[in-house]
């Protein structure tokens, strides 16, 4: 057992304050990694003030690590230390089930993911995630960060990367294809860049103007004001993929009135209180709704490879763990551009 120093939330809704965790002994398949950035994703607040459900407290969140090996098992093949290495969202899985063995881990059928911070471990123990200084993973769920991506624009991808590349990648977004983007945040900036890389035609669908300027720097073609209700009537029917990034409750309705034929609204943001459809919005065009978690391993990978080729890093305000508890009320408030990153180093 190692450890180490964490920022934890003690108990739901309260700050999140300095302590220390147990980090168990490097096992045969084990890494060790220094972290060096951590991320700070809506979801983190979300479970931290027992959002979306009964949270397990203390509580150390973060799941856009990005950090360095310092240690690895004798069973290890895949890392040295050295090796510039991310963690998501997830640690472990059954690894048996058809999905495990298909690559998509992050639908595991065998009870699901193990969760990088907020569940429990096959060792029985509560997982404790990346605000900290150290952290221990199975080498099979560990990713390689490219050298073309420096670490701190690296760790949001973890999350916000991976969980928007992996719906536009299976819903086929490219050339010929229109992708709107649902709000300009955390995750939206990151589908603006993909989708535009992709060779999409992007639009970011927003509440206001206030972000065009950025949108358009980022990759997006057009950029409307959902807020101006000429929008929805000059925009119906248009787009192949609809990217919903935000969590909080949308007129899913108007949003699907601006399909195509064919279309599909993929939701990727989870708000907290239950979401109503209304099944007439879907039939005139057979439009589709869906959802999309983050990606398996090996896709994550992939993910993290495009961005690496493309020059796609997050866009970060870098923060010392002090200011934690203010990000978290700026992430609240949409006062970030785009991504909030620990330098870990700090805490």
């Amino acid at each position: 057992m190692t450890t180490v120093a964490a920022y934890a939330a003690p108990a739901p809704k309260a700050p999140l304050e300095r302590t220390t965790i147990e980090r168990r002994a490097v096992g045969d398949h084990d890494v060790l990694i220094d972290i060096k950035f951590s991320g700070i994703c809506h979801s983190d607040i979300h479970q931290a003030q027992d959002g979306w459900r009964p949270g397990t407290f203390p509580m150390v969140p973060g799941h856009e690590i990005a950090g360095v090996v310092s240690a690895v098992g004798p069973g290890v093949t895949r890392y040295a230390v050295g090796d510039r290495v991310g963690v998501g969202c997830m640690v472990d899985s059954c690894r048996e089930c058809d999905n495990c063995r298909a690559g998509l881990e992050q639908y595991c059928l065998g009870g699901g993911p193990t969760w990088t911070y907020n569940d429990t471990g096959k060792d029985g123990e509560p997982t404790y995630g990346g605000y900290a200084q150290k952290i221990v993973v199975d080498e099979n769920y560990v990713v390689r960060i490219p050298e073309g991506l420096s670490l701190d624009v690296a760790a949001p991808l973890l999350c916000a990367g991976i969980t928007t590349y992996s719906p536009l990648k299976h819903w086929n977004a490219g050339p010929g294809k229109k992708v709107a983007v649902v709000g300009l945040g955390g995750l939206g900036h990151m589908g603006v860049k993909i989708a535009h890389a992709l060779g999409a035609e992007v639009t970011v669908l927003s509440q206001s103007l206030r972000k065009k300027d950025d949108g358009l720097r980022l990759g997006a073609d057009h950029y409307y004001a959902t807020g101006d209700p000429d929008t929805f009537e000059e925009l119906a029917g248009t787009f192949d993929i609809i990217l919903n990034t935000v969590s909080a409750p949308l007129d899913f309705a108007a949003y699907l009135s601006l399909l195509r034929t064919d279309g599909t609204m993929v939701n990727v943001g989870l708000p907290e209180e239950p979401v109503q459809i209304v099944l007439q919005s879907l039939l005139g065009n057979r439009r589709s709704i869906s959802t999309s978690g983050i990606g398996g391993i090996a896709e994550t990978q992939e993910m993290l490879d495009f961005c690496a080729e493309h020059g796609l890093g997050a866009e970060i305000e870098l923060i010392g763990a002090g200011e934690i508890n203010d990000a978290y009320e700026r992430v609240a408030a949409s006062d970030v551009r785009y991504r909030f990153v620990i330098d870990t180093a700090t805490i």
